[in-house]
């Protein structure tokens, strides 16, 4: 795959490291780790976008707009293209998969609706997975029962059948986080995924909304029905979001939404819990 296909030279990558804070390093896995932990903490994870029927597309031009120019998050098609062209542009031998999230041995898994990122470095396979709702900080080895322990932050990846199963420590097991495989993926395939995810009503993002982002000592997730905490050296929180309280956790986790955005996800946010009542 031609780097011109991705057109990564059309990133601002000056505005892209300012925004995360971030050198320009030569390639090396100490500068991968800083730019991954940046990325992750910087951005959040959420479908804001697609709840509120303006999402501009998974093409660099539109998704740097957002990243870059205005400090949004999104989803794992998003923070897996800018990521990935940042990386390209900086150096690194980058390769793009593919992958579903969920265990598919209770049925749960999906499409191939998760996007994750490659780093071949010094003659080992990382994985980059900047795009999932709960994030690694850091790229975990690309290798049969490779674990990684990262601050109390547990994951662990497994090869079976031709694909890659990551999983996550959670209260005292293996949580099945998605499964990546190995075959090539063009734009085309990351336009029809997020095509898919974006505006197909049986697409959860297209019916739920989930922000998450990494805090100092924790890492929350809050959707239209609920607030969860979790922390590396203590029991997860989870309990109902209550009335009124997301706008406190917008400002909490920092979601520069313009006034409008906010009036409307705050009023699609009380239709969808209606409805699920």
């Amino acid at each position: 795959m031609s780097a011109d296909q991705w057109y990564v030279d059309r990133l601002d990558l000056a505005g892209y490291l300012k925004r995360v804070g971030a050198a320009v390093r030569e390639p090396s896995r100490a500068a991968l780790d800083e730019l991954h932990e940046a990325h992750v903490r910087t951005f959040t994870f959420d479908n804001i976008d697609v709840l509120l029927q303006q999402h501009p597309g998974a093409g660099l031009d539109a998704i740097q707009g957002k990243f870059v120019g205005r400090g949004r998050g999104g989803y794992c098609f998003e923070h897996a293209t800018i990521f990935a062209a940042a990386l390209e542009r900086l150096g690194y031998d980058v390769r793009r998969h593919l992958g579903r999230v969920g265990d598919p041995a209770d049925g749960s898994q999906q499409g191939r609706t998760h996007m994750v990122v490659e780093v071949v470095l010094d003659g080992q396979r990382l994985l980059c997975d900047t795009g999932f709702g709960m994030s690694v900080l850091r790229p975990i080895p690309l290798a049969d029962g490779a674990e990684d322990d990262h601050r109390g932050w547990r994951y662990r990846i497994d090869r079976n059948s031709g694909t890659w199963e990551m999983r996550r420590w959670r209260d005292e097991g293996w949580l099945m986080m998605h499964t990546t495989d190995e075959l090539t993926v063009l734009p085309v395939d990351v336009a029809i995924g997020h095509h898919y995810t974006s505006t197909h009503p049986a697409s959860h993002f297209t019916r739920t909304l989930v922000i998450a982002r990494h805090l100092p000592g924790r890492h929350v997730t809050v959707t239209h029905e609920t607030v969860t905490v979790r922390r590396a050296d203590a029991p997860t929180e989870h309990r109902p979001l209550g009335e009124g309280e997301l706008t406190e956790w917008l400002r909490v986790l920092e979601v520069p939404l313009t006034g409008d955005e906010e009036r409307r996800l705050l009023g699609r946010v009380a239709t969808v819990r209606t409805a699920r009542t």
